[in-house]
């Protein structure tokens, strides 16, 4: 009876898991469709206020700091890039995330591959807490 009732609560908590990892999916490709959309206040309410993200040049921390330095990338009508994700995973506490995929220039051309770490900072909202890029 023991086992059976584990076999049940595994069972619960691989299909908890799997909603998580669907909520951060979700949210990375509502992230992405704010740089599509020429949105930066959209991209802010995904940028954790203790965010750390790698630029070519600096690391930005702070999302006020985030912000302002990827403003400049939500400047014209066509965005410079895009993303979206191929991977994620999710601690079995559900607390942090990890997505990973593809980044394209304005032309579609393969230029990057992005790696953000996101939390949970309350019931199904999901923020970006580290982001990073590295070469395709």
């Amino acid at each position: 009876m023991a086992a059976a009732v584990l076999g049940l609560a595994g069972g619960a908590a691989a299909a908890d898991l799997e909603a998580l990892r669907a909520q951060v999916e979700a949210s990375e490709r509502a992230f992405a469709r704010t740089m599509a959309e020429r949105d930066v206040k959209g991209f802010e309410a995904f940028v954790s206020e203790q965010a750390v993200f790698y630029g070519s040049r600096r690391v930005l921390r702070g999302r006020a700091e985030v912000v302002a330095g990827w403003r400049a990338f939500f400047d014209g009508p066509v965005a410079p890039f895009s993303w979206e994700p191929d991977q994620v995973d999710v601690l079995a506490d559900g607390t942090l995330a990890h997505s990973s995929g593809p980044v394209h220039d304005a032309q579609g051309k393969l230029i990057a591959r992005f790696n953000s770490v996101w939390r949970q900072e309350a019931p199904g909202v999901w923020r970006v807490v580290f982001d990073k890029g590295e070469a395709p």
